[in-house]
């Protein structure tokens, strides 16, 4: 039996990952899902991000046991999204699927002992997965004065071009491992995010003053209005629920349409 990964998020799994149980701080939708699979592991948990609209916080579950293969999620109230030393040593479950109920996995059990369950059961890795990729949408309607807005999936998918631009993601808002550094890659002049339910220790929205110490502009918006991990949906339905002092200075306010949000800080000269 090998030790089980425990990660920051699903993007830092190793090749040597295949066949291996692993604990991943990332939010538990469909992509994160899909990479876990993609990536050969015997059972993974990940993190409820809130649940949400639509539970798209452990969507990936369902998906997962589409696939046979063992997943669960532990909840925002209990554990620091993105941070996966802390979901191991104080994470709760609060939703598990099929393949993992069948190994004894329940909701309510801490992370350390599900994560001690999926390793002894010997698990094979996961079965081949289809191709799945997060997008990258310009918003060309929204652009203004030369400032681009593009909607992300994926804080991951922040390219060098994108600096002095808006970024609108699915991602969480949380800081990876605490690390001020993995707010943004580039300097954007906004960013927004989900805020994955807030959670424990206000983790959701960790990255909120790291951006303001950058001088970037940034916000979150409600897990129950957007469904985390779709950009668009950040766009098209996320209402904002937190926004760091570089964002009130240009007009963003709690309660704000995220288009809201991006118009006024379009709008404003600095």
């Amino acid at each position: 039996m090998r030790d089980p990964l425990v990660l920051d998020s699903v993007t830092h799994l190793p090749a040597e990952a295949r066949g291996r149980v692993a604990l991943c701080a990332s939010h538990g939708a469909v992509f994160a899902a899909w990479y876990a699979a993609d990536r050969g592991v015997a059972a993974v948990i990940l993190h409820d991000a809130g649940i949400g609209r639509d539970r798209a916080g452990v969507a990936g579950l369902a998906w997962l046991a589409a696939h046979g293969v063992p997943a669960a999620a532990l909840g925002h109230r209990t554990a620091r999204i993105g941070d996966g030393a802390d979901c191991a040593a104080r994470g709760v479950l609060t939703a598990v699927n099929p393949p993992a109920q069948a190994l004894g996995v329940a909701v309510g059990m801490g992370a350390a002992e599900a994560l001690r369950l999926l390793a002894a059961a010997d698990l094979p890795p996961a079965p081949p997965v289809p191709p799945m990729a997060e997008t990258r949408t310009e918003l060309a309607h929204a652009a203004q004065g030369g400032i681009r807005v593009v909607a992300l999936d994926s804080n991951s998918l922040v390219r060098a071009e994108d600096a002095g631009h808006v970024v609108v993601t699915g991602s969480h808002g949380g800081l990876l491992g605490g690390r001020p550094e993995t707010a943004v890659k580039h300097p954007v002049r906004a960013a927004v995010y989900n805020d994955a339910g807030v959670g424990i220790d206000r983790a959701g929205i960790s990255r909120l003053p790291a951006l303001d110490a950058r001088g970037i502009a940034g916000a979150a918006v409600d897990a129950t209005t957007a469904r985390i991990g779709e950009a668009l949906s950040t766009w098209n339905d996320g209402i904002v629920s937190a926004v760091n002092e570089t964002a009130a200075r240009m007009g963003g306010r709690i309660g704000q349409t995220c288009r809201d949000l991006v118009a006024a800080i379009l709008d404003h000269r600095s």
